[in-house]
């Protein structure tokens, strides 16, 4: 969030902008997460920008980062990574930090500042990583860091529901289904956290985001996830976890879902400038 104010009036347009992405999708259907941490962080490339480019203070500014950093996904003869446990890695190439870093180039290629935060928030227990992951969020949002959007992109674990096709195929490409999660933070019992999300807010722009992914490629977005956990989202509106994939897919198939939510979030956030 550029500042909590602003993501508040911001979001009172993402009703509008849910019309917009919706009626798109209907076309296209028609017609065819306490332990000290060390923060590291990857800063945007000048020259990664298009020569259109916004100036600085005008981008929309978008954080990304992993509360679990060390999931992974199916290894293929071009993706041999040495396990943490199955389907988990400290590898960076192969783990969720490549796919954070796809997504960033993509939205930098279209005109986003993007900070994207690769600590290894699992160790020493994967149990502790939203803890840890909400310490860094604190930490950087107290210092007077300001994001429009805050995401904590994760993979999914594949479930038998999914019954068949584990991907979209369009042009002999094959992308990961993407699946965006909100929560509510008012716990399995009812009592919750304290603090809670503003989730009707985040759950209006997760909305917003399926409807235009799918209007790009008709499927490629699964339905918005609303759960009774928190993860996190309470720090700002505009706070969304994104499941790019499941383990069962592999890399390849999820870097080739990246452009597609940037392309989503450029279109969501042009309707509510």
């Amino acid at each position: 969030m550029r500042s909590r104010g602003k993501g508040k009036r911001a979001a009172a347009l993402l009703a509008l902008a849910a019309f917009a992405c919706a009626g798109g999708a209907a076309a296209r259907q028609m017609q065819a997460r306490r332990v000290p941490l060390t923060i590291e962080v990857v800063a945007p490339q000048a020259d990664a920008l298009p020569a259109a480019a916004l100036q600085d203070e005008e981008k929309p500014s978008v954080l990304l980062y992993h509360t679990h950093t060390w999931e992974a996904y199916e290894m293929t003869e071009d993706a041999q990574y040495v396990p943490t446990e199955t389907w988990r890695t400290r590898d960076k190439r192969f783990n969720m930090l490549r796919v954070g870093e796809e997504l960033a180039r993509c939205l930098r290629d279209l005109g986003f500042s993007v900070v994207h935060d690769t600590t290894a928030f699992e160790p020493p227990n994967l149990s502790g990583a939203y803890t840890r992951s909400l310490a860094m969020l604190e930490a950087r949002l107290a210092a007077g860091e300001t994001y429009d959007y805050i995401f904590d992109i994760h993979r999914d674990a594949y479930s038998g529901l999914y019954n068949g096709a584990n991907c979209v195929e369009q042009d002999g490409r094959r992308i990961a289904y993407v699946m965006l999660l909100v929560g509510k933070g008012t716990g399995a019992t009812g009592a919750g956290f304290d603090a809670r999300p503003d989730w009707p807010k985040n759950l209006e722009l997760a909305q917003c985001l399926t409807d235009c992914m799918n209007a790009q490629m008709e499927g490629v977005s699964r339905e918005v996830k609303i759960k009774t956990g928190r993860f996190n989202q309470h720090v700002s509106t505009g706070a969304l976890l994104i499941e790019v994939g499941n383990n069962r897919n592999t890399l390849e198939e999820a870097l080739a879902a990246c452009p597609i939510i940037a392309q989503a979030l450029a279109q969501v956030h042009a309707e509510i400038r």
